[in-house]
Formats: structure tokens, sequence, C-alpha cells
């Protein structure tokens, strides 16, 4: 069985919880194939302002909030994305006792994306509007080769979510939905996407279970720390991964505990 797990900043920040998520991970790759795609966009905006520069943050009309890549961002958003992050995932990792290789998706050209050329915002007025698109980009294709070679030696790769664009570019792409697309690619039968709550609420109460029709009409009603996540689960579901599970991962076994369906599972038939 495949399994792809993807975690954000709120996780990587925090040693003690990294290295917490580390060992549960090792535990499940000593059963099953894992693939491990991180982000750590708190970290990136951290840096780039203590280097002097400011990050800019928009929302989009379907309530996408995020980062407004220009091209110094961009460098600053691989250096500690590809660099910083990335090998302190793959540490982590060791001292747990598995072999872990950190890659980026530019990495054998795994992740491919189409720059965004422009970008329709929702601006402090309210009001929509057009800007240029910076260096974002949208993922259009994984050659997941590079990554099945890496499992069939045993091996865990670990990704990093900056894609390579049409003129060989460096891009930042969500890591959610590069978690979605890598599943995709690998055809995995489970992509965990660990958060900071226990999984899809509504009127806080947690929602176990979704079909796909069901995490579509959600989107409108789910706030914007969650709606990537439900595009991410969408589109890993129709790219015929056999399941998504959406869960904490400040447990004790974060990874153990969501494949056994702990938090919201999604599946494309309920």
């Amino acid at each position: 069985m495949t399994v792809v797990v993807k975690f954000g900043g709120d996780l990587v920040g925090n040693r003690e919880v990294l290295d917490k998520l580390a060992k549960d991970i090792a535990e499940v790759s000593s059963s099953e194939r894992v693939v491990v795609v991180h982000g750590g966009g708190d970290i990136v905006t951290a840096i780039a302002e203590k280097l002097g520069k400011p990050q800019v943050f928009i929302v989009s009309p379907d309530g996408f909030r995020s980062r407004y890549t220009d091209r110094e961002t961009a460098e600053i958003y691989m250096m500690v994305m590809a660099g910083k992050i990335n090998k302190e995932v793959v540490l982590s990792l060791l001292r747990a006792g598995v072999r872990a290789v950190g890659i980026s998706g530019i990495d054998g050209a795994i992740l491919r994306a189409e720059r965004k050329k422009r970008l329709v915002i929702i601006d402090e007025r309210g009001r929509k509007r057009a800007i240029e698109g910076g260096y974002t980009g949208r993922i259009v294709e994984v050659d997941s080769s590079v990554l099945s070679t890496l499992l069939d030696e045993g091996l865990i790769p670990v990704v990093a979510p900056v894609a390579l664009g049409d003129e060989n570019e460096v891009l930042n792409v969500d890591g959610d939905r590069a978690a979605a697309h890598v599943a995709s690619s690998l055809r995995a039968d489970s992509l965990v996407l660990l958060t900071d709550v226990e999984g899809v609420k509504m009127n806080d109460e947690l929602v176990p279970k979704m079909d796909l029709r069901k995490a579509k009409a959600m989107l409108k009603k789910v706030g914007a720390g969650m709606i990537t996540k439900l595009y991410a689960a969408i589109e890993a579901l129709e790219g015929g991964v056999g399941r998504v599970v959406i869960a904490s991962g400040f447990k004790e076994k974060p990874v153990t505990s969501a494949l056994m369906g702990e938090g919201t599972v999604i599946t494309v038939e309920g």
C-alpha cells in the first residue's frame, strides 16, 4: 500500500511534535510505502521578513489565501522550503531510524507547473481586480518515476512543494494540492492531510465521513484554512487516490490514527 502524508508549518516548526510524527511515519513505513510532502509557509514568511522582504498575501474570489510570489520571494521560498525545512524533516526521520531523502519538485522535474499570468483577487475594499501572476504555479504534470525508484529502494522521499515552470523557472505551488497530485500520480491508496484541527467541522462538530459530492458541497461552507485541503482531497480522489483523510497532526500517532479512520475520511462514494 502507498501512503502520501502531507503536513505543514504548525508541525514542522515544533521539534517535539515533528520528532513524534517522524517516529509514527517510521512505524507506518515498516509495512507501507510512504511519501512525505511538507509545507512550512509560516517559516518562509518569518525568514523573508528577517531578510527585509515583507510578505504579501492575497485572497481569491473562491476564498483561497495565498502568498503573492514575485521573483525575489520565489528565490527565498525555494531557499527555505527546499533547504532549511526539507532538511529538518529529513533529519527528524533519520533520528526515527528510517532512510529519508529530501528532494523538491524541481529535482528530476517531478512537479511541472503552469505559471499563472494573471491573478484575480479580492482587494481590501472587497472588490475583484486582476494583478500580475508573479511566480505562482498550477501543477499540470507529475513525473513520479524518481519517487517510485526511491520507494523501490526502501527510502522515504520527502518532497518540498517547489515546481518547475515552462521556462524552467522556480514556481511556488500549494503544498496540499502538490500532495494531491503526487498521490494521484502514484495511485496512492491513501492521502493523509495533517493539520492543527481534528478534521473537517460543520457547526463545530467533526464530520467523520463524506463522499466526493458532499466534499464539493462543503467548499462554500468551510473557512480559508480548510478550503485548500478540501480542494486537494477532491483533486486526489478524482485522480484515482483511494481515500483522503484530513486529521490532526498533534495526536500521539497521527498517521496511524488517520489510517485507522480518525479525522474526516473522504471517499468517492459514501
